[in-house]
């Protein structure tokens, strides 16, 4: 099976939030995927990484990754997603989760 790498840019109007250590969330498996996060000097901007089997979806994985950096306020980070077949849902929630785990 041939994967698929995809790379984004994505900047909220306000970052207010961050990791401060690198962390890992999930486990790429049939329909799941896992989530690493990590700090980043990116001028405020979230870079994104995302290795998956699917092809011809980059725009809603764009709208996806605009969506949750906007909702969480995100910026100077770096994500790497491994994609399973995951379904937008399950992706927002790995973030949400990851996010979380970083607050934690």
């Amino acid at each position: 099976m041939a994967l698929n790498t995809l790379e984004f840019e994505c900047k909220c109007a306000a970052p207010a939030a961050s990791v401060d250590k690198p962390l890992h969330f999930g486990v790429v498996g049939s329909g799941d995927l896992e989530v690493l996060m990590s700090p980043a000097k990116a001028g405020g901007k979230v870079t994104v990484k995302v290795v998956t089997p699917v092809t011809g979806f980059d725009v809603l994985w764009q709208r996806v990754l605009a969506a949750f950096v906007e909702n969480a306020k995100l910026g100077d980070v770096a994500i790497e997603i491994n994609d399973n077949n995951a379904t937008p849902a399950v992706v927002t929630l790995r973030l949400r989760q990851a996010l979380a785990e970083a607050a934690a």
